[in-house]
């Protein structure tokens, strides 16, 4: 009786290690998840930012170099100018547009660390 009771006994305390082992890698994995998770939102909110400024300052920009070929063809080649400048202005969107998409639909995931650990674990909890 006493063989089966410290069987009970060790087979109690080495689920107790087993689960205590398990809390330990899922608190682990839950702490890179939440600082992989600022890290990319901080990064989001910079990128968002300054994509907002670059696109503001590019428009200045682009009116007043739209403006200044309109001054310099007026007299002469004022259609010409005007086409000129829709002809550049399509082409720009498209490659923006086709960019866009292609950045839309990259595979790239933001929580490759948190990933990369599971799949270690998995591997060595695994026989």
């Amino acid at each position: 009786m006493a063989i089966g009771e410290s069987g009970t006994g060790g087979s109690s305390e080495s689920a107790r290690r087993l689960g205590a082992a398990f809390l330990g890698l899922l608190h682990s994995h839950v702490e890179l998840f939440g600082i992989e998770l600022q890290e990319q939102k901080a990064r989001t909110v910079s990128l968002l930012l300054f994509a907002g400024l670059a696109l503001v300052f590019a428009l200045l920009l682009l009116v007043g170099l739209s403006a200044l070929v309109l001054i310099l063809l007026w007299d002469t080649y004022r259609l010409t100018g005007i086409i000129g400048l829709c002809v550049f202005y399509a082409l720009a969107a498209l490659f923006c547009a086709l960019r866009l998409k292609a950045a839309i639909f990259d595979e790239s995931s933001p929580f490759h660390g948190t990933l990369e650990e599971l799949a270690n674990d998995r591997e060595r909890l695994l026989p």
